[in-house]
């Protein structure tokens, strides 16, 4: 009997990774799947020829099918928010996570538009940011209304403004910490999605309680949407459900392999052929904007290691910077990931002495001129004060590297002088 290349190479893959795991002395990789909805929230639903199928119900079936899979493998520890037709709060189900110390939140959920019918069609797996457009807004005001259900619910989330600051500063800590593990098992579940036939409408960041509230990396699952037609005869159907699970069950596989043990990993890196570093530096341009965003700012989308350089009136900001190809791709697509579409990689000439011009830092800009007895001026000698269109600009120190720039940057951090960008000037 002949074993086709397809078939071997799909063998190979489910060998290797049972192999890996066996060989792995790491803890048990734990994994908390949460039902949306339950019991007296039914969820999104819809009346057809076929059925009414309801969003708890599908949920649930989805859940349980990939939680028997991954029990199969004996690397998994899976808890589940609800195994029967029951409603948990939020909190409960984000409790249970955090007091399981799991690696890894699941929430299933089945979509749906304001129509009776849609056009709007396939999955998409959510991650917690702040970025949030219009009809990222919908998905979450729609699934953060149910915290109306639970009167413990209510008395845990009332003090939260998704508007607020305070509440912005404490969302970019916690996604921070978790987001960009978070889109690489999101990025995994939809590219599963769309290899397998399903329309996949790609990762994305909302504001989602659930989310929100789980020290651990998170995503929420869309399924498809029960208002289309075509979707919601998948997912009501056995087989449906189980590709589904199927899919999910396998972006965990691969994302586990690459995070459960990383420790285990370092013997075998050693003996591996090690990678050849580029002749240069790459970084992941972002964006470009006359607008100065402070380190931290939502506008980073969770992102860290920013480093901003303005250039004819522009400031570019960069993310990461590495001279290895593989990490520079891995970086390009934790970027688009993240939201930043049209981020391209840019590469630097390491040490390279800039012909004519120089490098500066812009250490104030704004419409008041500093007080002589400004921590800055007091800290700091020789600082330049430009005004233009009514702005104040205050430059200071002149490198012609920008490895050198950065070390002065650094060294005006350890003064307390932060938020400092570099300014690269043509003359």
């Amino acid at each position: 009997m002949m074993i086709t290349k397809f078939c071997f190479k799909k063998y190979f893959v489910i060998c290797f990774l049972m192999i890996f795991f066996v060989s792995s002395a790491q803890k048990k990789f734990t994994i908390v799947l949460d039902a949306g909805h339950g019991g007296h929230d039914v969820g999104a639903t819809r009346n057809y020829d076929f059925g009414t199928p309801q969003e708890k119900d599908i949920t649930l079936n989805i859940v349980l099918k990939l939680g028997k899979m991954l029990e199969e493998n004996k690397n998994f520890r899976v808890i589940y928010t609800r195994k029967t037709d029951m409603y948990p709060s939020l909190t409960e189900r984000t409790n249970l996570a955090n007091r399981s110390k799991a690696d890894l939140f699941m929430s299933i959920h089945v979509n749906s538009s304001a129509s009776k019918s849609a056009t709007a069609r396939g999955t998409e797996t959510f991650v917690q940011g702040p970025n949030q457009n219009r009809e990222n807004l919908e998905v979450a005001k729609k699934e953060n209304d149910v915290i109306y259900l639970d009167a413990k619910d209510r008395e845990v989330f009332a003090s939260y403004d998704p508007s607020s600051p305070e509440s912005l500063i404490a969302l970019k800590i916690q996604q921070g910490k978790y987001l960009e593990r978070s889109l690489h098992i999101g990025s995994f579940i939809e590219e599963n999605f769309e290899k397998g036939g399903r329309f996949s409408r790609g990762v994305k960041q909302a504001n989602l309680h659930i989310l929100r509230m789980s020290a651990m990396p998170s995503v929420l699952i869309e399924t498809g949407f029960v208002n289309n037609y075509e979707d919601a005869v998948f997912l009501s159907s056995d087989e449906g459900q189980r590709k589904t699970a199927t899919q999910i069950y396998n972006a965990v596989l691969k994302y586990a392999s690459k995070n459960l043990v990383a420790a285990a990993e370092e013997p075998r890196k050693k003996q591996e052929k090690k990678e050849m570093p580029l002749k240069n530096d790459f970084r992941i341009l972002l964006m470009s904007t006359p607008i100065k965003y402070n380190y931290g700012d939502p506008a980073f989308k969770g992102l860290n290691y920013i480093l901003p350089i303005k250039e004819n009136g522009l400031y570019k900001y960069y993310y990461a910077v590495t001279n290895l190809a593989s990490v520079r791709d891995a970086n390009l697509k934790t970027a688009r990931d993240a939201g930043f579409r049209n981020a391209t990689s840019v590469g630097f000439v390491p040490f390279q002495t800039l012909r004519s011009g120089s490098y500066t830092l812009e250490v104030y800009v704004g419409k008041d001129r500093l007080p002589s007895d400004s921590y800055i001026l007091k800290n700091l000698k020789d600082v330049k004060r430009e005004k233009a269109n009514g702005v104040f600009y205050y430059t200071y120190g002149s490198e012609k590297t920008l490895e050198a720039i950065v070390k002065l940057q650094k060294s005006l951090e350890e003064k307390g002088i932060k938020n400092s960008v570099i300014q690269k000037l043509n003359k």
